[in-house]
């Protein structure tokens, strides 16, 4: 009978190491490699077949699991935010964090990440290209205004800018210096430059949205007020697969819920957690802000968008919009704090969401929250 084996490694993008726990003898093992990632199969592997892995996710990404799953070793990913750690521990080496991860697994303390496959991970990185594009281009745009607003140009064209008419106003500026006028020529070139960029990319989402694997998902979402196809798509693409949660989950695992901090008698609630996954919470954020808008019939666009989901999951994003709307106003009526209210709006759009996905890739048919 084969002696159970749990090993933490500490994985670096040119080194790891290695702690392997016996849970039996209490035998610790350690090692250390350089980016060969044969050598720590080989290794892990020696420990024979009841042997589990952990490693902490972060920026190497999932090769190194998928490559253990390949070789058929029991291998999870730890998320780094639930991790236990004394307050008082001050020493951190990467010796002591593969003993840590290695001990935790052995007490099933561990809180496993989703190894998400190939194909779902290269659609994430499409998405989060097209966020990072479109922050650039919002830097961008705040550089140019930045330079008017300090030498006193002001736009008196109407409140809205980046208009074509705000463009058109852009282009008759110039300056006397030429430092001056180099500097707002080449922000006002990176922010067309931006803008090119972004379109493009925006183009290559739709294309791919339209047929991969979330297809089915992005067109429910994309039902929802707020929800473009680019903005269902970030939000398909990262949380992959909805069935692991339930409407009531969702939230808390998007950070969406209110911290708390209770003893005895007293319960007290703060901000929200910000657990879980920054992009997709950001996503629901600045969705929820659209349902505080009057709520009217469809439109031309929305009409076309329900049309390609089945009458059921049309009813029920119906369903969902009205509902979110009114309770948008219903905060607003009550005088919630802004914030508060757009994040309250934006976990219940969660438990929506999750109606509208979930169904979908379980094949069973729409039902009721």
């Amino acid at each position: 009978m084969f002696e159970r084996t749990y090993i933490g490694l500490d994985v670096h993008a040119r080194s790891i190491v290695g702690c392997a726990l016996n849970i039996d003898t209490g035998e610790l093992t350690r090692s250390c490699f350089e980016d060969d990632l044969l050598a720590v199969s080989e290794w892990v592997q020696g420990f024979g077949p009841e042997v589990r892995v952990v490693y902490e996710a972060g920026p190497t990404g999932f090769g190194l699991a998928r490559h253990f799953q390949a070789a058929g070793i029991d291998c999870v990913i730890a998320a780094p935010s639930k991790l236990l750690r004394a307050p008082g521990d001050r020493v951190k080496t990467d010796r002591r964090d593969a003993k840590i991860l290695a001990s935790m697994l052995a007490l099933g303390e561990v809180t496993k990440v989703t190894i998400p496959d190939t194909e779902q991970e290269a659609l994430r990185d499409l998405s989060r290209t097209r966020h990072v594009a479109s922050i650039d281009l919002s830097h961008a745009k705040q550089r140019v205004n930045a330079i008017l607003l300090r030498h006193g140009v002001l736009f008196h064209g109407g409140k809205s800018r980046w208009t074509r008419e705000h463009l058109k106003w852009l282009h008759q500026q110039h300056f006397d210096d030429p430092a001056l006028e180099f500097a707002f020529q080449e922000s006002l070139a990176q922010e067309e430059s931006m803008s090119v960029r972004l379109k493009r990319i925006d183009k290559e989402v739709a294309r791919v949205a339209a047929n991969c694997r979330y297809t089915e998902v992005i067109n429910a979402l994309a039902c929802l007020r707020g929800f473009s196809i680019v903005g269902a798509f970030g939000l398909a693409t990262e949380i992959g697969d909805w069935t692991r949660f339930t409407g009531a989950t969702i939230g808390s695992y998007l950070g969406l819920v209110p911290s708390e901090h209770s003893s005895g008698e007293t319960r007290t609630q703060g901000s929200i957690t910000k657990a879980g996954n920054t992009y997709a919470r950001h996503l629901l954020v600045e969705a929820a802000t659209v349902h505080k808008r009057p709520y009217r019939r469809p439109g031309v666009q929305e009409l076309r968008q329900l049309e390609l989901v089945s009458p059921a999951t049309a009813a029920r994003a119906r369903q969902g919009n009205q509902r979110l709307h009114a309770r948008a106003v219903a905060f607003d009526d009550r005088h919630k704090m802004p914030v508060k209210a757009r994040t309250a709006v934006a976990r219940e759009l969660a438990g929506w969401c999750w109606s509208l996905a979930a169904p979908l890739q379980e094949g069973r048919p729409m039902i009721g929250r």
